[in-house]
């Protein structure tokens, strides 16, 4: 049978010039995410550039270079868009040559189903196994939904991916693959690990007291979830478990002291489950061929009904600023796009309808302006900035002052609580602010 498999292989296999002339002008093209960005194929579709007009790509958390965008500066031949940015694409963003799809995660797949054009999908896959089945690795996220409803699929077999284990659609058979495409790649660049700051490790000393044995963890990407990571590593809870959009090195750090269980788990019982993952090598070789852990596609991990089934289910993501009605920005800075909604709002659907379930938003309290000038990440009140999460939606928010919960809390509470965790120095300012909002008490003192 194996041999049948590599006979197929033989007959779809293409250089990478050869597989993009299936682009025509006005495609849609996906690159599906993170390391799922096909480098070989990208290359060649640019050197296409000339000869092509209004070719439409999707992506989502990649790093650079994206060759279409950067050849392009007009959006003539080439027009890039990212679900949610990495670094890299927001840079692209900043210059015009990125455009952000607002989403929410769990509602991917449907997207794509219901609403959206693909002509061509390329994919970085690992090499087929004997059984003719390519691996989506970490990209298992958002992979399998896309390639369902491409008209061409293209895989890019890289020799660096790492091979997972999933729940479902974490692989694509042979026969489900138009074109094949091999060449040597660079190692990746993986992304080091943040240095947990002063700030990180007070706001996780502020969570901390409100986890329990058993509690199963959603962690966003930073530094602030590995200053968590480390705390959760020396404490004394036990049995915890992963249930998570984004994996990252702080799960690293609590299955290596022995925290991470995933005993406790109502759904998934002996297994952390993921979608993506950013990280170390250490992560990335701790993820292959790993039997305790899973990858699904985000329609599952972010469902928050799925969610909603895991008893102690503890969401703790960060954010850029919220203001005194407690609306929150996460994913822009004024209208500037920094990231994108990726799955807050569904962990904070999902952790809030958790029986002992919790949903963390944090943030320090200040930032700095590239001129030195400090500034209240709590506002008065939004003036242009896209709200990520809306005030009905919002729980728990964190500062390195403490924590509040803003669940059934009144305009005058709400107000009250969120200059309680602002910055000292912004405080008798942002009463003022309240006061002229009228959302401050005639009673309260000063």
């Amino acid at each position: 049978m194996y041999q049948s498999f590599l006979n197929e292989y033989k007959q779809k296999l293409r250089t990478p010039e050869d597989a993009v002339c299936v682009v025509k002008s006005g495609d849609w093209i996906d690159y599906t995410s993170s390391l799922g960005k096909p480098v070989l194929l990208d290359r060649a579709l640019a050197k296409r550039k000339d000869e092509l007009f209004d070719v439409k790509v999707r992506g989502n958390l990649i790093d650079g270079p994206i060759m279409v965008a950067e050849c392009d500066e007009e959006n003539e031949h080439f027009i890039y868009h990212s679900w949610h940015c990495s670094a890299y694409e927001r840079k692209l963003c900043d210059r015009g040559l990125c455009y952000y799809i607002p989403m929410v995660f769990h509602n991917n797949a449907a997207y794509y189903e219901f609403f959206l054009n693909v002509n061509v999908v390329m994919v970085s896959v690992s090499p087929m196994d004997r059984h003719g089945y390519f691996n989506f690795s970490v990209n298992t996220g958002v992979a399998a939904p896309i390639v369902r409803m491409a008209d061409i699929v293209i895989v890019e077999v890289n020799e660096n991916m790492p091979k997972v284990y999933g729940g479902y659609d974490e692989c694509i058979h042979i026969s489900d693959v138009d074109y094949i495409v091999e060449g040597p790649h660079e190692p990746f660049q993986y992304t080091p690990v943040p240095e947990p700051t002063l700030i990180d490790r007070k706001i996780s000393e502020n969570i901390v007291p409100y986890l329990v044995d058993g509690s199963t963890l959603q962690l966003g990407i930073g530094s602030m979830p590995n200053a968590l990571g480390e705390l959760l590593a020396k404490s004394d809870l036990k049995d915890l478990g992963m249930h998570t959009e984004l994996c990252s090195d702080a799960f690293l750090s609590l299955y290596r002291s022995g925290k991470l269980t995933n005993r406790k788990k109502n759904i998934d019982r002996g297994k952390g489950v993921y979608g993506c993952a950013i990280g170390s090598k250490d992560l990335f070789d701790w993820l292959e061929e790993n039997h305790g852990i899973a990858a699904y596609p985000l329609e599952y991990v972010n469902r928050p009904s799925v969610i909603s089934q895991i008893d102690n289910m503890v969401s703790i993501n960060s954010c850029v600023a919220v203001d005194l009605y407690g609306q929150v920005a996460a994913e822009s800075a004024g209208a500037r796009q920094i990231s994108g909604t990726g799955g807050q709002l569904d962990f904070l659907v999902g952790a809030s309808a958790s029986r002992g379930g919790k949903a963390f938003i944090c943030m320090s309290s200040l930032h700095t302006d590239r001129y030195g000038v400090k500034h209240s990440r709590i506002k008065p009140q939004f003036n242009g900035d896209i709200v990520t999460s809306p005030r009905s939606q919002v729980y728990f928010l964190v500062t390195e002052y403490g924590i509040i919960n803003l669940e059934g809390r009144s305009t005058w509470e709400r107000a009250e609580d969120l200059i309680s965790i602002a910055h000292p120095d912004f405080r008798d300012e942002l009463i003022k602010e309240a006061e002229n909002k009228k959302i401050w008490r005639r009673s309260n003192k000063r």
